[in-house]
């Protein structure tokens, strides 16, 4: 088993990105290496991620998102087996914007999917949908 320091906020304010790096792995290199599969590998990758960090609370969560640069997470309904969160931002509406790929956020369901259990103690799938006109992703975390 590997030895290294599990995620933070701390730490990964530390990291210099702009993202297009990880947007060229993610959009092309990894569809071109697993095809069709891609997006379940993501999905799965974003759980691990997940497994690799400190995060407890909803707070800790948001704040995670932004220092990813992966959007701003808003809990917008809470309901006894389902919560609906909104994805927004710049870095949404670039992503959502541009020509060049297709866009996902597989990724960033299976992370928050694995993150949802932690601070609930129950499982949870997450899905997304696109909103193009509004710019933003409406992801729907299901109890499963």
């Amino acid at each position: 088993m590997r030895e290294t320091a599990k995620l933070s906020t701390l730490n990964i304010s530390s990291l210099v990105s702009t993202g297009a790096g990880f947007d060229l792995l993610r959009y092309y290199t990894l569809p071109d290496f697993l095809g069709k599969d891609a997006p379940y590998l993501l999905y799965f990758m974003g759980k691990n991620i997940a497994r690799e960090t400190t995060l407890e609370t909803w707070d800790d969560l948001y704040e995670f998102f932004q220092y990813m640069g992966w959007g701003e997470l808003q809990l917008i309904k809470e309901k006894k087996k389902e919560f609906i969160f909104h994805l927004s931002g710049h870095i949404i509406e670039k992503r959502l914007t541009q020509k060049l790929y297709n866009v996902d956020f597989r990724l960033e369901c299976g992370f928050l999917a694995q993150i949802i259990q932690v601070i609930t103690s129950d499982t949870y799938e997450c899905f997304e949908q696109i909103n193009k006109k509004e710019n933003t992703v409406e992801i729907t975390a299901i109890k499963g």
